[in-house]
């Protein structure tokens, strides 16, 4: 079982912990990490980009001139992809981006993308976060106290308004709960904060 020191909010060391192996100390395989962010991005997009194809573009009813004898190209309407303000020619059409992925491979990747964390000295993990209110001057202390002030993930076991509310205005550091948690967000950021409780929760919901 992987074990790493455990923390209070000064950055002073309180103890360690023993995590799981089969959440913490899988293989790393960025083969695979990088197959689960793909899916990932491609799941957030919309798809509502629509352009107007010469059926949809306003106008253009009549031909707009003569098909012959006036020493122009011939042409049946103002709307013709050819003209400006004409139609679009195999332009973008809403469309889904979802991709499918085995529940059981994405599992594994973020059980990866935490391992790599662990094997990085990315990971740390607290005794508690909790603030009696939000103060944003208040989390940046924490946060230098525990060498994570460049980007930083702070994972929390269930919704605390203080914390969240603390780390809102913080542009290179973000909040989530455990069952919110996904290998984008790990990865993208420098170092993964995470509770003693959320991180019991995480080895209950993701075990197996």
């Amino acid at each position: 079982m992987p074990k790493v020191s455990m923390f209070n909010t000064k950055g002073e060391q309180v103890g360690e912990i023993e995590l799981s192996d089969d959440i913490f100390g899988v293989e790393v395989r960025p083969d695979i990490m990088h197959r689960a962010v793909v899916n990932y991005l491609a799941n957030q997009r919309q798809g509502t980009s629509s352009t107007l194809t010469r059926a949809e573009v306003a106008g253009g009813g009549r031909k707009p001139w003569r098909q012959k004898g006036t020493g122009r190209a011939r042409h049946g309407s103002i709307r013709s992809p050819l003209w400006r303000k004409g139609g679009i020619i195999f332009g973008p059409k809403p469309r889904s981006y979802k991709a499918a992925m085995p529940k059981k491979l994405k599992r594994f990747a973020l059980k990866s993308a935490l391992s790599a964390k662990v094997v990085d000295n990315e990971l740390i993990v607290l005794d508690e976060l909790s603030l009696e209110a939000p103060k944003t001057k208040e989390m940046i202390s924490i946060l230098k106290n525990l060498n994570a002030d460049k980007k930083a993930l702070i994972v929390i076991a269930g919704k605390d308004e203080n914390v969240e509310k603390s780390a809102r205005n913080l542009p290179t550091v973000k909040t989530t709960y455990v069952n919110t948690l996904n290998i984008y967000d790990i990865l993208d950021y420098d170092n993964l904060i995470i509770t003693k409780e959320a991180a019991e929760l995480v080895e209950e919901v993701y075990a197996g």
